[in-house]
């Protein structure tokens, strides 16, 4: 089942041909990108990330109660749970992430990571932009650099796969699209439920419109050519980018990257059921579908527990139980299943996988039994292509307070990124983005 803007349209096999292309014309402003080849890509050596898929933790994981735990600390800095052993020799995880330390050879982690801000969209515009200032309007996100470098195919370059842009109750990041750039660069949206139905809500209806009586089956696959012709008559009279936008909406390759029921039952129960698993499930196919960029984000709303939210990281009360019941066995089941995934098809080699948020918790446990916002220092999990698997980057003092190794700041991150997907310094330096940051060759095989 597809859902367009607030239209629910049954699907035979993913989405209808019908629904597409009555998406189409009026989803075109959102979704126009800039005409850009591959030139640079093919001029030079190919990147050794074809695509990246970046998860983002929205809120700020506890570092000390995932990858970064402090088993000797006092009692109120270590909290409750205890270290567990990894496949990596001399280092623990936390015991809430059990998969994830079964498979720490498949994955480089950065403990030295820094931020600025103590305030959410701020340092999410920092995290998500690879700034090390705020500035107005704000420098492009990651993602919109690789779009815009790697220009349009059959899907957008850069998409984002969550309930919604990321934010607060206050407001939203202004750093997680095209910023500086505009609107053009920013990404296209996908919701993605936790039985694996795909939305994408900012698409709207043709005037005069609807999609009453699709859910006969029979019905729509008799039409589906008759609007295929309508449309391809219609389309001569659009300009180029409502054509960009047709053939987005209609082409095959969207349709089938987008249709999650063509994964067996056995692949979906892997990813678990829950929003954040079955986004992780849809960017590997977004992945197969040759999208650079997909930024998978763990919630819109930052806050853990506050009415009307989404069950961010923001685990100021109940952190402790949340990592135990709800967000230790989410993220553990769901990243695993997604190295397992890439690896099995071959695509972990060509696919750079980043996971982090925007900063890490207080060391010391507070008044609420939960811990506060920590910028000073926190974890980043790589993986895939160019990454040195199995290896341990920078290291925190006795309580996990600060980096006792050079830190990696968000600039130092979207540098590695970009270089790993194929935008070196000098194309970094013409588009004045990271143009003075520094590539964590630690991190690189």
């Amino acid at each position: 089942m597809l859902t367009v803007g607030s239209q629910t349209i049954q699907t035979c096999a993913g989405l209808s041909r019908r629904g597409l292309l009555l998406a189409s014309a009026a989803a075109a402003p959102r979704v126009l990108w800039p005409e850009l080849s591959q030139a640079a890509l093919e001029a030079g050596p190919p990147p050794r990330a074809r695509s990246v898929i970046l998860l983002w933790l929205w809120g700020g994981p506890s570092h000390l109660d995932t990858f970064d735990p402090k088993p000797l600390a006092p009692a109120d800095v270590r909290g409750p749970f205890s270290s567990i052993a990894t496949r990596t020799p001399g280092i623990s995880f936390a015991e809430t992430l059990p998969r994830l330390a079964a498979r720490s050879d498949r994955f480089a982690l950065c403990r030295s990571n820094i931020n600025f801000p103590p305030g959410h969209l701020e340092a999410g515009t920092l995290g998500l932009s690879g700034a090390n200032e705020l500035t107005n309007p704000p420098e492009p996100a990651m993602g919109a650099v690789l779009g815009r470098v790697r220009g349009y195919g059959a899907l957008p370059p850069f998409v984002a796969v969550g309930r919604g842009p990321v934010r607060d109750v206050v407001g939203l990041v202004t750093g997680q699209g095209g910023g500086r750039w505009g609107s053009a660069h920013d990404p296209f949206r996908l919701k993605c439920d936790d039985l694996g139905e795909v939305e994408i809500p900012a698409l709207e209806l043709l005037p005069g419109q609807t999609t009453a009586g699709l859910s006969d089956r029979v019905r729509l696959r008799s039409e589906l050519d008759r609007l295929q012709r309508q449309a391809d008559r219609r389309i001569e009279a659009w300009d180029g980018g409502y054509q960009r936008a047709y053939e987005l909406i209609a082409s095959p390759t969207a349709r089938q990257a987008l249709d999650l029921s063509a994964e067996s039952p056995a692949t979906r129960a892997a990813f678990g059921a829950s929003s954040f698993g079955q986004s992780c499930l849809l960017a590997r196919r977004l992945v197969e579908a040759g999208v650079p960029f997909i930024q998978v984000n763990w919630s819109s709303y930052v806050e853990a527990i506050t009415p009307n939210c989404d069950f961010g990281w923001d685990t100021h009360i109940w952190n402790f139980e949340m990592l135990q019941d709800r967000h230790g066995p989410i993220l553990d089941r769901a990243l695993s299943a997604l190295l397992d995934d890439l690896q099995e098809r071959g695509l972990d080699q060509s696919t750079l996988v980043l996971a982090l948020g925007e900063f890490g918790r207080t060391p010391r446990i507070n008044g609420q039994m939960a811990r506060d916002h920590w910028p000073g220092c926190y974890f980043s999990l790589w993986a895939g292509a160019g990454i040195r698997a199995g290896t341990v980057v920078g290291r925190s003092d006795p309580t996990a307070s600060a980096p006792v190794t050079p830190p990696v700041t968000p600039r130092d991150v979207a540098a590695t990124v970009l270089e790993l997907a194929g935008v070196p310094l000098t194309r970094r330096i013409e588009l004045a983005v990271q143009a003075n940051a520094r590539v964590v060759e630690e991190l690189l095989a």
